[in-house]
């Protein structure tokens, strides 16, 4: 990522997951990177070096790639040892609650955006060029210049669609953009097995969006359907609408089975 001190910044990653690693491939080019895991991790090749916190908070750029659940407390850790003007972003699939926290925990003295990748490991795995950030820029000096140096780097270098909204313009999309389709998808893989060779198109793009959240971990389920304030109100339209439609299936006479001559 840019920086005015150096034309290598260090960037620390919190949180070596899948998502955390997903970041680390495609920053490595540009940056220095750190890395703090609680659980030891392969760093995959990846030219990452792995530290504690303190290390991790002396770094120009923090990303926080974390479940939501846990956020406050890294935050704590990390707030007697960050340097002034340093960048914390987060990476989270909720904006508002996260936000929040930051905007409570971390001292004035560091600068503040939110961001959500509108993509994952499995959906970026060819790439993130053409996929969408969102970009929510909180608390900054310079009248926000890093956070437009930042954008115009994911843009130009890693051609990255970023998208400027608001912590609740953010969440109240995603309670349906997203919501729904983890929904969705909760319920397609208890139905399985689910044909898989006499489908039509619009069904084999169901099973591939239900592919590539099946595997999510746990926390971003929790964080998407119960840490989002919008959620519940989009899950019980959708449940009444549902209800609705089911209601205008009246019940259908069982008709004979047809004669084997038939066939």
């Amino acid at each position: 990522m840019p920086s005015k001190r150096k034309s290598h910044p260090t960037v620390g990653i919190v949180g070596f997951g899948a998502f955390g690693a997903l970041i680390a491939k495609h920053l490595a080019p540009h940056c220095r990177l750190l890395a703090f895991d609680p659980s030891p991790r392969d760093a995959m090749g990846l030219p990452v070096i792995f530290c504690d916190l303190p290390e991790i908070a002396r770094c120009d750029v923090v990303v926080l790639a974390v479940p939501v659940s846990c956020m406050t407390d890294v935050i704590r850790s990390l707030r007697p040892h960050l340097k002034s003007g340093t960048i914390v972003i987060d990476v989270g699939s909720v904006k508002i609650e996260p936000l929040r926290a930051m905007l409570a925990e971390l001292p004035d003295h560091v600068e503040i955006i939110g961001s959500h990748p509108l993509f994952g490991p499995q959906s970026a795995k060819d790439g993130v060029a053409g996929h969408r950030i969102a970009w929510c820029p909180i608390r900054g000096s310079g009248r926000g210049r890093s956070a437009g140096r930042i954008a115009a780097f994911l843009r130009r270098v890693l051609k990255l669609d970023v998208i400027r909204t608001t912590p609740d313009a953010h969440d109240r999309q995603m309670a349906v953009v997203q919501g729904l389709t983890h929904l969705i998808a909760k319920v397609l893989v208890r139905m399985e097995p689910l044909p898989s060779r006499m489908t039509t198109r619009s069904f084999d793009l169901i099973l591939q969006a239900t592919d590539m959240v099946r595997h999510d971990a746990p926390a971003v389920y929790e964080a998407i359907e119960r840490a989002n304030p919008h959620a519940a109100t989009v899950r019980e339209r959708f449940f009444s609408l549902a209800e609705e439609v089911r209601d205008t299936l009246e019940p259908v006479p069982a008709l004979p089975p047809l004669a084997a001559a038939a066939y």
